[in-house]
């Protein structure tokens, strides 16, 4: 019912985390959410840890990079869009103002990847798939459920990410829904002052016990409780180490249909 075989062209299928502190980050998520680990060695001392949730891949977790420690780069939640062919994409992103920071580049034998930065400055993953096609659940609770984008320039965004995705939008009072091929696909809020970047969701049983045990934990509450109009509750929390994302409950958790 939740269980996913492919994502198509323009659908987010995968979020991982970069953390400056891997080791007390691993052990929040996998104790809020109910998460298992398969530590995938990635280099000399580096793993790339796959987080599970009823045996399928939901998530994952590596350091960050020793020049990016350096640098004083915060944890941070990476956000990937499945496309047909990441190459391809490349010259659509400079023409309509983006940036390429890295790729396309295999990675593996798992996908072909390009790390791209929209006209604002957020940064997201391009994920054409090989042998891996991202998440294998969503929705449900523990799995990831939507993703965000927070920028000063939504109108901007919009133009951007319909040029790479064909993504269609719909005005919701203050906020802005992202369908893709008449499918909910995230959403997009304006907020000038807060750097931008996409943020993603995952759902919980109950937004109020959720918040408590994030404390516990060892994370931080950056906006409490709230409620949207159709009923689902939701928070904005930071890991140990200060990556930020949201936890949601939904009213009604879609399958997934392919």
């Amino acid at each position: 019912m939740y269980q996913v075989t492919k994502y198509p062209h323009g659908t987010f299928s995968w979020a991982d985390n970069s953390s400056a502190d891997p080791k007390a980050a691993k052990a929040f998520y996998m104790d809020l959410f109910g998460w298992s680990k398969n530590e995938i060695p990635i280099g000399e001392n580096m793993t790339y840890t796959v987080f599970q949730l009823e045996g399928e891949a939901c998530a994952a977790l590596s350091g960050m990079m020793p020049d990016q420690l350096q640098m004083g780069a915060p944890s941070h939640w990476n956000n990937f869009v499945t496309v047909d062919d990441v190459d391809a994409l490349a010259d659509v992103v400079k023409a309509n103002g983006g940036t390429v920071l890295y790729g396309p580049e295999d990675v593996f034998d798992s996908g072909r990847m390009m790390h791209i930065q929209d006209p604002a400055g957020a940064a997201l993953n391009l994920w054409q798939p090989y042998d891996t096609i991202g998440a294998g659940i969503v929705n449900t609770v523990g799995a990831m459920c939507f993703n965000e984008l927070w920028t000063p320039d939504v109108a901007l965004a919009k133009g951007f990410y319909h040029a790479l995705f064909g993504w269609e939008y719909v005005l919701d009072g203050i906020f802005t829904r992202i369908f893709n091929r008449g499918r909910a696909n995230g959403g997009m809020l304006q907020l000038d002052d807060t750097a931008p970047r996409w943020l993603p969701h995952f759902h919980v049983a109950d937004v109020a016990t959720a918040i408590s045990r994030v404390k516990e934990l060892g994370g931080a509450i950056e906006i409490d409780e709230q409620v949207d109009a159709d009923g689902s509750k939701w928070s904005v929390v930071a890991d140990p180490a200060g990556a930020l994302f949201y936890i949601m409950q939904l009213v009604k958790a879609d399958p997934w249909e392919e």
